[in-house]
């Protein structure tokens, strides 16, 4: 079990605003192990690339994170481990990962953190830790681990 897992042991983890969304990404940042994957899912505006904004503080990157939805992928090589920030919210069909090396970034020793997960769940490997992000109020979200495919979302 990943380290950072503890975060979630008493259950969901509610954030109220954009930036704890940040905060918990970056808490999960700090501890991520190289070749971890994060399967991150949620509905349009449950704070997936908030969250993934934090995670890249946390490795210690300086680079922005924004959302990767018209290239795909984004690598970020400036923290304590290499991280790749994928997008699967436009792809048509698992095919397209395989033009973007999608097997090379998989056997690789950078953590991927993928928004979208759910729309090509078997593309990821099995020990894929799965994220869901729920709306729960006006600003307030719903953060929890959950079951590969990311609880089908």
């Amino acid at each position: 079990m990943s380290e950072w897992y503890k975060i979630f042991k008493n259950g969901p983890v509610l954030t109220h605003s954009p930036e704890e969304m940040r905060e918990l990404g970056r808490r999960i940042g700090k501890i991520l192990m190289p070749g971890e994957v994060l399967g991150v899912v949620g509905e349009l505006g449950a704070g997936k690339t908030h969250l993934t904004q934090g995670v890249m503080e946390g490795l210690g990157s300086s680079d922005a994170a924004a959302s990767p939805t018209f290239s795909l992928v984004h690598e970020h090589t400036d923290g304590r481990l290499r991280a790749c920030h994928f997008d699967f919210y436009r792809l048509r069909d698992e095919s397209e990962l395989l033009g973007i090396g999608w097997d090379e970034y998989l056997d690789g020793d950078a953590v991927l953190i993928v928004e979208w997960a759910n729309l090509f769940p078997d593309a990821l490997p099995e020990e894929t830790s799965w994220l869901l992000l729920e709306h729960a109020g006006e600003c307030l979200r719903r953060v929890s681990l959950a079951p590969a495919h990311g609880a089908d979302q």
